[in-house]
């Protein structure tokens, strides 16, 4: 068989074409600017694809990989094996998975530790402490802030004491590198077991979980806390990781921290802990509700059990030597309940002048205070503090007996206050909870006669001028004024009359005239007039600066005219008292002050001292004394103690006061009504303050101070 091709026609044959020299091929068409290349010049050849390039330059590293590839591939059924052994990989294909998975984890674990930055901001509960208010002589009187947490320098905690927690929860903490990988296991099982990651932890783990983290049990949460440990233990001292471990912990009882601990359980700083009491801490941080012995039968089991193991534990590791543990084979038990603080009473009355002391002596802001880890010792007197509460509180009983209608608007205020500025004692109101504002602090109502010593030692500090222009002529005890009530008020120029064309006269509390009487009489009789037109002679500008320098506040006074030497000004009872205790000082005032000193975490906190001023001279001082002593005695003729002190009325009987000092020590109180539910203005006292033969401010007074 033959194949016949159809013969093509000549038009149509195959015809070779040549290119002459020099002409670019097809250049015909217009398109190709390859026709415009110049002669002799060649054309660049083409660049390979970059998937090529890449795979000529592996090449020649995949020919040599291929034969060991081939091998770690799985070939299934694997040839020349038999039974189940078809199926099982190699063991060089089970290496290979091994060095693949450890190298892929290592790079994993690598980016996440360098990208694992240490927060900057702390949990609320690491950061926040509370502040603890201690009396005068150094027992506790009060805390405040939602958390019970206060920080000790780790050479404040004693070695055995930092032993027995290392000995129960890390006892390789010095060496470890801030983990436990066994411990992460353990963790990580339950998780996926029972739900639980508790367990397994290092000391470093823990303390990062106190400051940075929160409490949720995850494998996430698990993760990052091994990463901050890691970072944390190449940043931090293993010292310094310990000191806030030991600090920020949960020990049960509402307590953060040893120090708190040791106080709530054994009413002791954790610097005077014993090793035994140690262990027993110790044994808190596996679990407070499981441990604490107070709380069950079954906690007392569990907690004398691991007491004991702590104890033989810290033999093992060589931080207890066998004949010191034979000491201790007897629990240490626990208080049954932490020691309570009394609040919402009289306390918080205290705590809240100590705090404003506080802050403005030691140049604190309310954040910076608020933060907590505050030692305060105040001046506070214990003893002095319930005798003048359990007096007013008697007077107060006293009153709602006899009229109780009356009684139900009646208020208290008072303070003890040292020579030397201490305030000893304050009674702000009947609960600080139902009453917020501190009657000892306010300035209510008017000082009344109470004022008198002041207008006397102001005459005699600074002398009297009869004229405008004349000098001051001197005053004694014994210079003679006019005490008859009704005496019109004299100037220079006249009688001094007032804005409504009144002329002003000075009126006695009982109506009683008295002729001509010695100041120092006057004073010991609490005779108005004299004092109302001593105050004019020396210049009401004088007056107040004499009460200023000693102790009163320039805010507590109004205006400038003769009432003021009848007490028109409002000061309160911690000044009252503070400016009677600059004359029992020889006329030096010290401002009252209620805060001795501050530390914070154990370190000393610098406090501005205490102004301190010459008010009036010491012979004034001892002049006013005496006129005090003599209105005390004249007063109580019966009574044996050396007392300087005087009553206080007002001519509207909205104020009762009794101010004395006995044994350098200056208290006043006061008594007075408002209904707050109605207005602030003071109403009349009713009887409420008792009859001059038997005033409640004295009644007080004497009670809180022992005497008949």
């Amino acid at each position: 068989m033959q194949l016949k091709v159809p013969a093509l026609p000549p038009d149509e044959t195959v015809q070779l074409r040549t290119v002459e020299a020099g002409l670019p091929r097809n250049s015909d068409d217009p398109s190709d600017k390859s026709r415009f290349r110049p002669p002799g010049r060649r054309r660049k050849a083409a660049r390979p694809a970059a998937l090529s390039r890449l795979r000529a330059a592996v090449g020649p590293w995949a020919a040599r990989a291929a034969p060991h590839a081939r091998r770690l591939r799985p070939r299934y059924p694997r040839p020349g094996r038999t039974g189940w052994r078809r199926w099982a990989p190699s063991w060089r294909q089970w290496l290979g998975a091994v060095l693949t998975f450890l190298g892929l984890t290592s790079v994993a674990l690598s980016v996440a530790y360098a990208t694992t930055d240490i927060p900057e901001n702390l949990n609320s509960y690491a950061t926040q402490q509370d502040n603890v208010y201690f009396w005068s002589d150094g027992t506790p009187m009060a805390r405040t802030g939602w958390v019970r947490r206060q920080d000790m320098p780790l050479k404040d905690i004693p070695e055995d004491v930092r032993w027995a927690v290392l000995a129960a929860e890390n006892a390789s903490f010095y060496s470890d590198p801030g983990i436990s990988l066994s411990g992460l296991g353990r963790a990580v099982w339950r998780t996926f077991g029972e739900g639980d990651t508790q367990g397994g932890s290092t000391i470093t783990q823990q303390y990062v979980k106190n400051v940075y983290l929160n409490q949720d049990r995850s494998v996430g949460r698990k993760f990052t806390e091994a990463m901050l440990a890691l970072k944390l233990d190449n940043r931090m001292s293993k010292d310094d990781i310990l000191e806030g471990y030991l600090n920020t912990s949960w020990f049960g009882r509402g307590t953060y921290g040893m120090q708190r601990a040791a106080q709530a359980y054994y009413g002791k700083d954790v610097s005077e802990l014993d090793v035994s009491e140690a262990a027993v801490l110790a044994s808190l941080l596996k679990g407070a509700a499981l441990y604490d012995p107070a709380l069950s039968r079954a906690n007392h089991a569990r907690a004398v059990e691991r007491w004991s193991w702590i104890l033989d534990r810290m033999v093992d590791i060589g931080r207890l030597s066998p004949a010191e543990r034979a000491k201790y084979r007897t629990f240490p038990e626990p208080l049954k309940q932490t020691k309570g603080y009394d609040t919402g009473k009289q306390s918080d009355y205290l705590v809240e002048l100590a705090a404003q002391y506080a802050k403005k002596a030691a140049r604190l802001t309310d954040k910076q205070f608020d933060l907590g880890g505050y030692q305060i010792y105040t001046t506070f007197d214990r003893k002095r503090e319930t005798a003048l509460t359990d007096a007013v509180t008697e007077a107060r009983a006293k009153a709602r007996k006899a009229d109780a209608a009356t009684a139900r608007a009646a208020h208290y205020g008072a303070a003890s206050v040292a020579a030397d500025g201490r305030i000893l004692a304050v009674y702000g109101g009947p609960d600080h909870r139902r009453q917020g504002y501190n009657e000892s602090n306010a300035t209510t109502v008017p000082a009344g006669s109470a004022f008198l010593p002041f207008v006397y030692a102001s005459a005699l500090q600074n002398g009297v001028h009869r004229t405008r222009d004349g000098g001051p002529t001197d005053v004694t005890p014994d210079t003679l004024y006019d005490g008859d009530d009704g005496v019109p008020v004299m100037t220079p120029e006249g009688p001094y009359w007032d804005r409504g064309g009144k002329r002003v006269a000075a009126r006695n509390d009982d109506g009683r005239d008295y002729g001509r009487i010695s100041l120092h009489q006057a004073l010991a009789q609490s005779v108005n007039t004299p004092f109302m037109q001593l105050g004019m002679d020396t210049g009401l500008d004088k007056v107040r600066r004499t009460a200023v320098a000693a102790g009163l506040l320039s805010s507590s006074f109004g205006p400038q005219v003769p009432a003021l030497s009848l007490g028109s000004a409002t000061p309160s009872a911690i000044r009252m008292a503070s400016g009677y205790a600059t004359f029992a000082a020889a006329g030096t005032h010290v401002e009252p002050y209620s805060v001795a000193r501050i530390t914070r975490n154990g370190s000393q906190v610098r406090l501005a001292e205490p102004a301190s001023r010459r008010a009036v001279t010491a012979k004034v001082a001892e002049q006013v004394q005496s006129a005090l002593r003599s209105a005390y005695s004249l007063a109580h003729p019966a009574a044996t103690a050396r007392v300087a002190g005087k009553t206080g009325t007002t001519q509207d009987d909205t104020a009762a006061w009794y101010v004395g000092t006995a044994s350098a020590v200056s208290t006043a109180v006061v008594a007075y009504r408002i209904d707050l539910t109605k207005s602030l203005e003071p109403l009349p006292l009713k009887g409420i303050a008792g009859t001059p033969a038997g005033r409640v401010p004295y009644d007080i007074w004497s009670g809180a101070l022992g005497l008949d």
